[in-house]
């Protein structure tokens, strides 16, 4: 991977929050999303680390990639940093990370950019009640504050900011220099944060309060099987009368040679 590009870095956010700028990201699973997001003009994707290749970085042109570290299958300090580091040499720009400050402080103390997570966690909702907003009393909205102050002690670089009430997130987000990407968090947030299947509408699970379906492709794709489904009914039709394959499919051989072959293989 190259050493010089054109895509943001983590200076250059940080100058774009200063400066007040609205950032998008989105969470993005296939190349074709990835280029179509470049093309749009998103500033930001998040692709999971299962996910992440060259081919994806490629297709992701000149947006700033967060890839995400897998909670729970990555453990120690040490899976993490291997990981992490394969990640940046593919050409991330920095990691997602939900683990606990200490393997988040180690990834920090080696250079690595990373982004944690405050306000609903999925991976530890239990102790929040679940997926639920987080944030709605004094006291919760001041325990997501003090973690993110925490982050900062460390050295992150931003956090996910998740469904918390949008007055609490603008008092955050005025009040850290970490990035904080907004999902469900308001327009006070650094950046907007969707997932690229709730803005195109296919998602298989419920679609959240938060997010905005701006396409049915659900319907597309719908569509799109039972074309598949005819198209290979029709095949088989076709092989059964005959109609495939026709002449046209055919590899011919001239008169002569067919001759020559045929009287060779008559005299075995």
């Amino acid at each position: 991977m190259g050493l010089y590009h054109n895509r943001p870095t983590v200076a250059d956010l940080r100058a774009r929050k200063a400066r007040g700028d609205k950032l998008t990201m989105l969470f993005v699973e296939t190349p074709e999303e990835a280029r179509a997001a470049a093309a749009a003009g998103i500033d930001m994707l998040s692709i999971i680390d299962p996910l992440w290749s060259p081919e994806m970085r490629e297709a992701a042109g000149n947006c700033f990639v967060q890839v995400g570290l897998l909670y729970g299958e990555l453990v120690t300090a040490e899976d993490y940093l291997r990981a992490a580091f394969r990640a940046m040499n593919i050409g991330g720009d920095c990691v997602y990370c939900s683990a606990a400050t200490d393997i988040q402080k180690a990834l920090c103390d080696n250079g690595i950019p990373v982004v944690a997570h405050v306000g609903l966690i999925p991976s530890q909702c239990t102790w929040t009640g679940g997926f639920k907003a987080v944030g709605k009393t004094a006291d919760s909205a001041r325990a997501v504050w003090d973690h993110v102050k925490r982050l900062e002690e460390i050295g992150c670089f931003g956090a996910e900011l998740e469904v918390v009430p949008d007055r609490v997130a603008e008092v955050i987000a005025k009040n850290t220099p970490l990035l904080m990407l907004g999902m469900g968090a308001g327009a006070h947030a650094d950046a907007q944060y969707l997932f690229a299947e709730d803005v195109l509408g296919h998602g298989t699970n419920k679609t959240p309060r938060h997010a905005k379906t701006y396409r049915n492709f659900a319907a597309e794709f719908a569509r799109l099987q039972q074309e598949r489904i005819a198209a290979f009914a029709e095949f088989k039709a076709d092989v059964a009368s005959g109609a495939y394959p026709a002449q046209e499919h055919l590899v011919p051989i001239a008169d002569a040679e067919f001759e020559a072959f045929t009287a060779s293989i008559a005299k075995i």
